[in-house]
């Protein structure tokens, strides 16, 4: 009984097949042939935002009818209520019959899964209803807005078409979609979907498009862990310099470049896993008033130190400057001036070779340069190291003719200078004086705690109730 039956299947299919011309399509010249579809997704493996595009893996199944595979003799009715038996047939039996030129208009790469053996079905009914699946794996662009990334939503789509015929003779019918909802992806949730289609007009004509739309939003529990929190605590971290010791320089100044470099390190892994976009993005916006406000904790060391320090270095400048004019007033008036004095020290060690073998005394008020024995001969000196001064105590002796003098010069200064040091002058007075330090760091304290809270809510507003 299924010898015989297996012989009158086959001599039913060789028969159906005499003449079959796989070039034209069914009722050829006639109304349209409708092709109906359905999808059905086996998983969503992988979403990339650097290459812009998505994989999935899916079952798709096509129906159509096809009156020249209509058993005429009823072989195939085989059943005793009359109904048709449909004959599930290897998927080599689809080379030998029409089928539906099918392709994915954003397809990037594809492949037909052949384990163990090509993942391909035709089931041909006795009315001549085929039905034509498949299991394959596909790689779909998505051109993503990461404007709001990683706060974001996409909307991803799988785009089909086919260019054997236009629209006037194939038309694709409605897409059934299944198990969707119980569809799991590790960065994204599929929050809906839509099916649509669209006349595509191309340059060889019009083109029925069907489109399956995917609505994901991200999940932002990974980000919170790897990105957000970390930086967090790297902005909280660098408050602490403000509790340490302003003398204690180079602990203050180790964790705030410590906290700069991590900052950057944040940054720069960020970025590997992003296409090099040259809009902003809501990461790089958190990312960039992390690292202001580390760097300006740094800086804040900076002006502490430069507070401290300076206001002792004024003071010793003071301090120096008083003793010098006391010096000078108790050394009579056939002194120079302070403005006038150029030492020069050790000259016998100058690289010049007439100075190198000399030896003078390290002050010049004891060798009476304006004349005796121990005078120093000015005309030795090359030009760069002549001056014109008065020396010795004769207060009425007047400058050597034959000499150069360097005199203050700045009166021939640009105005443009002087307006800038005008400018920082008014600028400084401006400034209030800080006696103690420790102003700085306290107000440091409650300063940068409050500027980032409430950065941090003004950003998570925006984004996450947009």
């Amino acid at each position: 009984m299924a010898a015989g039956r297996l012989e009158n299947v086959t001599q039913t299919i060789s028969r159906i097949l005499e003449g079959y011309d796989i070039r034209l399509r069914p009722n050829f010249g006639g109304d349209p042939l409708t092709v109906g579809m359905d999808l059905t997704i086996a998983s969503f493996d992988a979403i990339s935002e650097v290459n812009m595009d998505y994989t999935i893996t899916m079952y798709l199944n096509q129906y159509w009818k096809d009156e020249r595979l209509y058993d005429q003799n009823g072989d195939i009715m085989i059943d005793d209520d009359g109904a048709n038996d449909v004959i599930t047939l290897s998927g080599d039996f689809a080379e030998k019959i029409w089928v539906p030129d099918t392709f994915f208009a954003n397809d990037k790469n594809s492949f037909l899964h052949d384990v163990t053996e090509r993942n391909k079905l035709v089931r041909l009914a006795g009315d001549g209803a085929v039905t034509y699946g498949m299991r394959f794996t596909t790689t779909l662009a998505c051109m993503m807005d990461l404007h709001y990334y990683p706060l974001d939503s996409q909307n991803c789509t799988v785009e089909i078409e086919s260019c054997e015929f236009g629209i006037f003779c194939m038309y694709y019918c409605s897409t059934n979609t299944n198990y969707l909802e119980e569809a799991e992806l590790p960065q994204f949730t599929i929050i809906g979907y839509e099916t649509n289609d669209r006349k595509e007009k191309l340059a060889t004509g019009v083109y029925q498009r069907l489109s399956l739309s995917f609505k994901l939003q991200r999940n932002i529990g990974y980000f919170v862990f790897q990105t957000y929190l970390p930086s967090i605590l790297i902005v909280m971290l660098s408050w602490v310099s403000f509790w340490i010791n302003h003398e204690a320089t180079s602990a203050r100044v180790a964790l705030g470049i410590t906290t700069v470099l991590t900052m950057t390190t944040i940054s720069t892994g960020v970025r590997s896993s992003l296409p090099r976009i040259s809009y902003v993005k809501a990461i790089d916006i958190y990312l960039v008033m992390c690292f202001v406000f580390v760097f300006a904790a740094l800086l804040e060391y900076a002006a502490v130190n430069y507070t401290y320090w300076g206001a002792r270095a004024k003071k010793k400048s003071k301090k120096n400057k008083e003793q010098e004019k006391k010096v000078s007033s108790d050394g009579g008036g056939g002194g120079c001036s302070s403005e006038d004095i150029i030492e020069l020290q050790d000259v016998r060690m100058s690289p010049i070779a007439s100075l190198r073998n000399r030896h003078y005394s390290n002050t010049t008020s004891s060798t009476g340069i304006s004349g005796g024995p121990d005078a120093i001969d000015l005309a030795k000196f090359p030009p760069s190291f002549r001056i014109s001064r008065q020396y010795g105590g004769g207060g009425g002796s007047t400058r050597s003719s034959g000499l150069r003098y360097r005199a203050n010069r700045g009166h021939n200064r640009p105005k443009m200078l002087h307006a800038i040091r005008r400018g920082a002058s008014v600028i400084k007075a401006s400034i209030p004086k800080i006696k103690d330090v420790n102003v700085i760091d306290k107000y440091s304290r409650v300063i940068f705690p409050v500027s980032f809270a409430a950065f941090n809510a003004g950003y998570w507003i925006f984004y996450v109730l947009e």
